[in-house]
């Protein structure tokens, strides 16, 4: 399935119109049925208020591949937190890593508390050095004053 049957199917699953579901994500209704029909693809910011207006990962519509909605949902919030405080390249930054790590749960028995633990210490950690990196190496304040005024 590609993003536009996605869309579709999910949206119909859901007993959502056209309207309502682009009253959800904040779009025209005109925007949902491009996506729905012409093969237009949403922005990244987009993709993620469609995600979660219609109960599915981000990583479901954004991928084709991937045929199961609830692939990667467990990670969102992590997602939101990172996006919210560091934009959309933190929020991609953070989900290529957290799936990059998704290895370390294959095949084994781990609940879904211990899932939510790591990925909590991981996107704690991933926001600490991005701030700490921030503090160090961000942009420098012009100074007014020259070493030599001083």
């Amino acid at each position: 399935m590609n993003f536009s049957d996605k869309i579709k199917y999910q949206r119909e699953q859901n007993h959502l119109t056209q309207k309502e579901l682009a009253e959800l994500v904040g779009v025209s209704q005109r925007a949902i049925a491009a996506y729905e029909s012409s093969g237009t693809i949403a922005r990244i910011s987009t993709m993620r208020k469609l995600a979660h207006a219609l109960n599915v990962s981000y990583d479901y519509l954004k991928h084709d591949e991937i045929t199961d909605p609830s692939y990667g949902i467990e990670k969102m919030d992590y997602i939101d937190e990172v996006n919210g405080q560091l934009g959309e390249k933190g929020a991609r930054d953070i989900n290529e890593i957290l799936e990059a790590n998704r290895a370390l749960f294959a095949g084994g028995e781990l609940d879904e508390e211990a899932k939510d633990a790591f990925y909590q210490a991981v996107t704690k950690a991933y926001l600490s050095c991005k701030m700490e990196a921030k503090k160090t190496f961000g942009r420098k304040k012009k100074n007014t004053e020259t070493e030599c005024d001083s």
